[in-house]
């Protein structure tokens, strides 16, 4: 259950408008609910100040939509990862207010207004066309969660300069998510130019030898450039949510 919905939920009933016996009702899911084939977390936004997300790989239509109905009973902002657009296509039209971008594969259900909760803005990164799926993601994931966020994408080191006319840009965040595969060294190099924190996403896109995404993830790990950390290969979601606790102002 959202923060925001159990304290509407509270004042409702300190004033009068709303009886114990409905609240005990609305409040009966809690901490869980068991759908059989999952366990809905209706606490994770009080513990973790964001409502559980929903992971959709390798799960029904019919089990998303459980999911998400039960979601929707405590939750203002709801995110799907890794949903594929003909199961998107089932989904929409039976939640509304829900958004699909196809080139993330998420899907975002809103419930009301996404508040502010960042102090400054993201920046997200990514080194050629092929990896904005993956930067995409952490995009969304970062929006969602209540922060400003601003997008550059094909400015590998293969053409440096495309990267370095943006450095006004640069003294404007808080925090940056920088996604590449091949040989992984974009990462290093935004580290070196700035004084914020660098979230580093592997990509699997690359030739036979970048082992998909394996070499990219070494690479990183190896960085010479202080303040990089590094989440796995292709994790979109993990960099953005990550980037969004950093810039929280709460």
């Amino acid at each position: 259950m959202d923060t925001k919905v159990l304290e509407h939920l509270l004042s409702e009933v300190q004033a009068g408008r709303l009886g114990v016996p409905e609240a005990l009702d609305r409040l009966r899911h809690l901490p869980f609910e068991d759908l059989g084939f999952a366990r809905v977390d209706h606490h994770r936004a009080l513990r973790q100040g964001f409502p559980e997300v929903v992971f959709a790989g390798g799960k029904e239509v019919e089990q998303l939509k459980g999911i998400l109905t039960s979601l929707t009973t405590g939750a203002e902002q709801i995110l799907v990862t890794r949903l594929e657009p003909e199961k998107a296509a089932a989904l929409v039209p039976d939640f509304p207010g829900c958004q699909y971008y196809p080139a993330s594969r998420t899907l975002v259900l809103s419930r009301g207004e996404i508040l502010d909760r960042g102090r400054g803005l993201i920046v997200v990164i990514s080194a050629g066309t092929s990896d904005i799926p993956v930067a995409e993601e952490a995009a969304v994931t970062a929006r969602v969660m209540g922060n400003r966020v601003k997008t550059l994408y094909d400015c590998g080191v293969a053409g440096l300069h495309r990267l370095l006319a943006h450095q006004e840009l640069f003294r404007q965040a808080t925090v940056f998510v920088v996604v590449a595969g091949m040989e992984g060294a974009l990462p290093s190099v935004v580290g070196g130019l700035v004084d914020r924190p660098v979230i580093a996403v592997p990509t699997s896109v690359g030739y036979g030898a970048s082992f998909g995404g394996l070499a990219a993830l070494l690479a990183m790990l190896n960085s010479c450039a202080n303040g990089v950390a590094v989440v796995n290969i292709d994790n979109g979601f993990g960099a953005g949510y990550l980037a969004a606790l950093i810039n929280r102002k709460d």
